[in-house]
């Protein structure tokens, strides 16, 4: 069994590790700080949030690990961003390799979300450090994290094959999801607290409760629920009785993700003909 896999995939994870650290080390390549920037980027965006969002709208849910949890969600979130703005385009930008060698063309898609995937676990390292300075107290919790993450990148893979497949017919995609991210952004509980709504009671409590069904927004509450605040961050376990709920963020993960699979092996034949 063990040879037929490597027969089957042996190639495959050869040329798919070759793309990561190609990938990696050309994102930053000429800039003077280089590899910081994965880690400088998150940090000025949650230096400029903390500011205006907890220090002068006083959107903050009143604890000391407020900041520490601004910063894991922005952290996040820039996983997905950066997974998709350069997944979306890999197919395109790799056009002349993939006419040229013959290997899987999903690679290309999954190493530009790994190259994401490995600043983010530097980011990890980053919030784990604040976290100690904010002397988090850490639970028992912290165990689910690596399920949570799986989730994240999940859902962002899912995302990220859908949009390649549909950005090799239609380059408006990467226009209209610019826009949207900035929707997504602001209507996720990234930079305000979820409890910051659900307290005021009424329907936006409803709606800020409904967001949770969102996989993205629920991964990323589990993150910082499991990580970092248990005491403090709302999740879609704690805020739902009924499992149907509970269970929808996951479904609906395990459909999305299907679905890009199932998309981009459908299409991925005609790549080379309409590029």
């Amino acid at each position: 069994m063990v040879k037929d896999l490597q027969a089957k995939y042996g190639y495959a994870w050869v040329v798919l590790r070759g793309l990561v650290k190609t990938d990696f080390r050309l994102r930053y390549q000429g800039s003077f700080l280089g590899i910081a920037w994965s880690v400088l980027k998150p940090l000025m965006m949650f230096c400029v949030m903390y500011i205006v969002f907890g220090k002068f709208l006083r959107m903050s849910d009143g604890t000391p690990t407020y900041p520490v949890v601004l910063l894991l969600g922005i952290s996040s979130w820039q996983f997905v961003t950066e997974s998709t703005n350069v997944g979306l385009r890999s197919v395109v930008d790799r056009g002349d390799l993939l006419r040229k060698i013959h290997f899987p063309n999903y690679i290309v898609v999954v190493s530009a979300t790994m190259g994401a995937l490995i600043s983010y676990a530097i980011n990890l390292v980053v919030v784990f450090i604040f976290a100690l300075f904010a002397r988090v107290e850490f639970t028992w919790r912290v165990v689910l994290l690596p399920l949570n993450i799986i989730e994240l990148y999940a859902i962002t893979l899912a995302l990220t094959l859908i949009m390649a497949t549909m950005y090799v017919y239609f380059r408006d995609i990467a226009h209209i999801w610019e826009v949207l991210q900035q929707l997504i952004f602001y209507a996720m509980p990234i930079i305000y607290p979820l409890s910051y709504v659900t307290e005021r009671g009424g329907i936006l409590a409803t709606l800020a409760r409904a967001e949770l069904l969102n996989p993205i927004a629920q991964s990323i509450q589990d993150i910082r629920h499991n990580f970092i605040a248990p005491a403090t961050q709302p999740t879609v376990w704690n805020q739902f009785d009924n499992w149907g709920a509970r269970l929808f963020p996951i479904a609906l993960t395990i459909f999305a993700l299907w679905l890009g699979i199932y998309l981009f092996r459908r299409n991925s034949s005609r790549f080379a003909e309409v590029m």
